[in-house]
């Protein structure tokens, strides 16, 4: 089930919600307001600390250990604290960040005063309730309660983060809050309102850029709490919540944007926060987390029948989220900053899983099913084992041991086994054969080229210029990718990346501060403001082409490559902000089954500097017994590292036991590098430990000189592959039909597969193909003399309203077709019309025979 906004919006008070929303109760009704609120709050409780059959079950002691480990060290941190503290060396009133500790601190003591089965001294003990509840009085007194001296900092703690934890405690100690300081819940929701700034009169404001997707679900499920524990008020105050969480369940249109919101998810699959930042692995699992939560505390009452959403729910997971992990890693193309992050795409995926978990006890036949069998497939091929003591509910504990337990449950993907995914609306794609996945990261006008922000991702500035990345099945991701990736490879030698030779600085090497700070300025810079974000968090590229074709398990991508918001607008700058220029290459990936062929044209730089375009690069752990070896074009064979006119080259990693070949199909002298790379995480995070990594890197590299023509260079990446099987392609089945700014194009003889992108206005020739315009194009015959041909058709520029092809040779007719495609047999072939009228990138397919 697909909610589009404006079907949702259109009718906010009508029929539409009414499915989800019930009317409220009659005011006489108040003892079923009152059970329906003591059963939110109750079922909160059980969320987070637990039932009594949750708490008995042996699997849920690692989970229970934990929160009693927490809640003593705080405490203990208490006991410790000197004069004027609260914890221990934690200092308030001058940094948001530590307030927002103290309070998720007082959180983790409530949390084991409320688990049934935590030792005596904690659980039930009114003593240690009321030290939490006096700790809140004291915050809320000394450094909370004074709007004037508030709002210091990172609004995302004053609007988010400390609300949950207040709201959250406030929950746990409901009873004791109310015998012992019955006043102090009003006086907090208060405050709580009057620090939501960015909303409207202490409630949430849809027009608001900070009160959308994974925020605006943070910010709804505190509002919802809130209103359960308020006798007066409180129904209202969770049903606006509701009704204003209930946006993030609607497909974003963004033809017809609601309060010009693009942040959520679309209908191919992709989720966008901050406007324009790829985000499916960092606040889209959050969103997924939240609203997953939201359906379990409203479960029974009578607020909402979340049941009706599962299904919307259900979509995000196979769709937008199952594509992107690949053995239990969540890829690096959708985190934003979090890739600089200590924390795992293992640890990204376990949140996932606990959501899932959590909705399959939602969802009701087939659904249930699938993701039932989808979390015994990610714990089957992930090579780290998932620690469910790390969830944050002890029930999604049980219920995980349970799906592992159930012989009933078969392990399955919900992706097939070959599958290519065009997330179009935010310039990625995802590639998937048994035996690895392929993601790429592209960017435009549209999507952000990356994102910095709060000291994280310090060198972010090509990953979305065309950088790649290639997981091998059977590998444990932390040694290929991963925070280390970003510490010990260059940032102009990324894979994939086509970059200027120079040297860059970071923001805080830029500026002395996280951030550019001018708010004199006309564009006014402060930590927060539209042109930081426009500029220096998450600069958008300046090109509209990007995007790409799919057609069955096969895929095409294309890009051309820009400098950033920034240089473009460089006139409009302050003097002393720094622009930097970008490289120029025109590049399309054209994703088989067995190779990823890339071309690349117009390789260069209008200002003449020297440029290079990274092949590949790859790390292992120093130890790891690691090979090069290779062929030259003229036969003989090659050991590297070194510069040298290649054919092919393979990289074998034997501790890993994995192989990547490397086809260079036209392709100037290559050179290959293998060098011991030592840096701290910390040249990535300023918040990251000072932990110094080694890495053996390995470096496939393509160098420009300075002051060269623009150049072109076409390669294929061959995962898993034994020398014979590179050998075999001196005359192999892939073939450069074209390489230049206006078309690109490859064929496969042996799948029977031609595909092709083109760039700019005019027609285009290639192999029995003409193309008019700028798309993207993928031709697939089958059977004896291609009896059966399939096409599909993408428009990458997402601004054409028809593209048109002819495909050359008999007349063929019309198999199947999607509505939008019109053929006609006319001289010379049969034409192919696709209406691509705001289809946002999607891909149009028609089958034709003879």
């Amino acid at each position: 089930m697909e909610i589009t906004r404006r079907r949702l919006l259109s009718a906010l008070s009508a029929a539409g919600l009414l499915a989800v929303i019930p009317v409220g109760h009659a005011d006489a009704d108040v003892a079923r307001v009152a059970a329906d609120r003591a059963r939110l709050l109750a079922n909160t409780v059980a969320v987070f600390a637990g039932t009594e059959a949750s708490n008995a079950r042996p699997e849920a002691a690692a989970k229970l250990a934990a929160i009693e480990r927490t809640a003593r060290t705080n405490l203990k941190s208490m006991d410790d604290a000197a004069e004027g503290e609260l914890f221990a060396g934690l200092v308030l009133g001058t940094d948001e960040a530590n307030l927002n500790t103290a309070y998720r601190r007082l959180y983790e003591i409530a949390l084991a005063t409320r688990a049934p089965r935590a030792p005596s001294d904690l659980y039930g003990n009114t003593a240690v309730q009321r030290r939490v509840i006096d700790g809140l009085v004291r915050l809320h007194e000394r450094y909370y309660g004074d709007q004037s001296k508030g709002y210091y900092g990172n609004w995302f703690h004053w609007e988010i983060g400390i609300s949950q934890h207040i709201s959250r405690t406030l929950v746990l100690l409901a009873d004791e809050v109310r015998a012992y300081r019955p006043e102090l819940t009003r006086t907090y929701v208060a405050s709580m309102d009057a620090y939501l700034r960015n909303g409207t009169d202490g409630d949430v404001d849809l027009d608001s850029r900070f009160h959308t997707g994974a925020n605006l679900a943070d910010i709804t499920t505190n509002r919802i709490l809130q209103g359960a524990l308020l006798d007066d008020g409180g129904e209202a105050r969770i049903r606006k919540a509701l009704t204003d969480q209930l946006t993030v369940f609607v497909t974003i249109d963004p033809y017809h944007l609601d309060h010009g919101v693009t942040d959520g998810h679309y209908a191919d699959g992709s989720f966008i926060q901050h406007a324009s930042v790829a985000y499916t692995g960092s606040y889209g699992k959050g969103l997924l987390t939240r609203v997953v939560q939201t359906l379990k505390i409203l479960d029974g009452t009578g607020f909402a029948h979340g049941e009706e959403l599962v299904p919307t729910v259900y979509g995000w997971v196979r769709n937008g989220f199952a594509p992107l992990i690949f053995e239990g890693w969540m890829m690096e193309i959708v985190k934003g900053r979090a890739v600089s992050r200590t924390d795992s795409g293992y640890t990204d995926v376990a949140v996932v899983v606990e959501a899932v978990v959590d909705l399959s006890s939602l969802a009701t036949g087939a659904g249930a099913t699938a993701l039932k069998s989808y979390v015994k497939h990610i714990r089957a091929t992930s090579r780290a084992a998932l620690d469910p003591a790390r969830f944050v509910s002890p029930v999604s504990v049980v219920r995980y041991a349970d799906i592992v337990a159930d012989a009933a449950v078969e392990p399955a993907d919900l992706n097939p086994a070959a599958r290519s995914v065009a997330f179009n609306a935010m310039d990625k794609t995802v590639h998937r054969r048994p035996g690895y996945a392929f993601a790429l990261a592209r960017s435009s006008e549209r999507i952000s080229k990356y994102e910095y922000m709060s000291g994280e991702n310090l060198m972010p500035w090509f990953q979305g210029d065309g950088a790649y990345y290639l997981y091998l099945s059977g590998q444990d991701q932390t040694q290929a990718y991963g925070v280390d990736y970003y510490t010990t490879v260059s940032p102009y030698g990324l894979a994939g990346v086509t970059a200027p030779v120079e040297q860059r600085r970071t923001v805080p090497e830029l500026y002395g501060k996280p951030f550019y700070d001018n708010p004199g300025h006309p564009l006014h810079f402060t930590s927060s403001s539209q042109a930081q974000n426009k500029y220096v968090y998450f600069p958008r590229g300046t090109n509209r082409h990007s995007g790409g074709a799919v057609l069955g398990a096969y895929g095409a991508a294309c890009a051309v490559q820009s400098s950033d918001a920034a240089y473009h607008d460089r006139r409009l700058l302050p003097d002393d902000f720094v622009v930097y220029r970008n490289a120029t290459a025109t590049k399309s990936w054209f994703l088989l089954d067995d190779e990823i062929v890339v071309l690349a044209a117009d390789v260069g730089d209008d200002a003449g500097r020297a440029v290079t375009t990274t092949v590949d690069a790859r790390t292992a752990a120093p130890g790891d017994r690691t090979s090069l070896t290779g062929m030259l074009r003229d036969g003989r064979p090659w050991t590297g590292p070194g510069t040298a006119d290649l054919r092919w080259l393979r990289y074998a990693n034997a501790t890993q036991g994995t192989s990547v070949g490397y086809l260079f199909l036209d392709t100037p002298r290559v050179r290959v590098t293998q060098d011991l790379v030592t840096r701290s995480r910390r040249v990535v995070r300023t918040a990251n430990p000072d932990t110094a990594v080694t890495r053996s890197v390995l470096g496939v590299t393509v160098d420009g000189a300075a002051g060269a023509r623009p150049g072109r260079l076409a390669y294929a990446l061959v995962p898993n592959a034994g020398e014979a099987q590179l050998r075999a392609h001196r005359h192999g089945p892939v073939q450069v039909l074209a390489n230049s700014p206006r078309l690109q194009a490859v064929t496969h003889t042996g799948l029977g597969l031609t595909a092709a992108n083109t760039f700019m206005p005019g027609r285009h020739e290639t192999a029995g193909l003409r193309v008019d315009g700028p798309a993207s194009v993928i031709v697939h015959r089958r059977g004896r003399r291609g009896a059966t041909t399939s096409v599909a058709v993408s428009d990458p520029t997402m601004a054409r309203g028809t593209v048109t092809l002819l495909l050359r040779g008999r007349r063929l007719r019309e198999v199947t077709a999607d509505p939008e495609v019109r053929v006609s047999r006319v001289p010379g072939g049969t034409r192919v019309e696709v209406n691509t009228h705001h289809a946002y990138g999607r891909s149009f397919t028609v089958t034709l025979a003879g």
